[in-house]
């Protein structure tokens, strides 16, 4: 009874996320928290245009509000806003622009957009960025598209560090699947070594106890 219990509660706040994207649109979503407090519902929206979230004085949030208890049947849902300040890092923000300029312009358009995304990325500090476009771009049969450049790690712990997204974009052709990965430069590497004056003592100061014995040994052979 307890896992159907928890399959249902996971079902519940699958469908208020994506009923919330839906509601607010593509491109101003990057996640939607669900945290139980002893008062009611906190429901944290991160999005880089809070302005266009919040509305005037507060009314698509008022109408959010409503729509919870209406639908879901929330007892005192409690909406915050957490403002992305650097959306260029946000995998799920990016991916969803993409899919937008996708829907706009046509697929003929896709080398342009991803480039152009990526440039972007690049450009605001981003150590590695990956892409990946799969449908019919522009041929009539399905392919996969990848545009990357910087580092960006794989597998292992580390790459738990990589920010990922999927979106869809619907074209006259077809659907477009888009993947996005980023790793931002305020990740923590394990592996990453950096290279300073504090290192570059170290190793002189190791060298120079290494030279030492080897001097010793070549005079007791004598």
């Amino acid at each position: 009874m307890e896992e159907r219990n928890v399959v249902n509660l996971k079902k519940e706040e699958f469908s208020i996320r994506e009923h919330i994207k839906k509601n607010l649109g593509k491109g101003k979503i990057s996640q939607v928290k669900i945290e139980y407090t002893p008062v009611g519902e906190k429901i944290i929206i991160s999005t880089c245009k809070p302005g266009l979230v919040i509305g005037r004085g507060g009314e698509k949030i008022d109408e959010l509000t409503k729509m919870l208890k209406k639908r879901f049947k929330l007892e005192n849902p409690h909406i915050e806003i957490n403002e992305i300040k650097e959306p260029e890092f946000d995998a799920q923000i990016i991916a969803d622009d993409i899919a937008i300029s996708l829907e706009r312009f046509g697929p003929l358009k896709f080398k342009v957009i991803a480039y152009r995304t990526l440039e972007k990325i690049i450009k605001a500090g981003a150590l590695g960025v990956e892409i990946r476009l799969s449908g019919k771009l522009p041929s009539s049969r399905a392919k996969t598209w990848r545009f990357a450049q910087g580092y960006l790690k794989k597998t292992g712990e580390s790459s738990n560090v990589v920010d990922r997204a999927q979106s869809t974009a619907t074209t006259k052709p077809g659907v477009v699947g888009i993947k996005v990965a980023i790793l931002s430069p305020y990740a923590i590497l394990k592996d990453k070594i950096v290279i300073n004056e504090k290192l570059l003592q170290k190793l002189k100061e190791n060298s120079e106890e290494k030279e030492i014995p080897k001097k010793k040994i070549q005079k007791n052979k004598k």
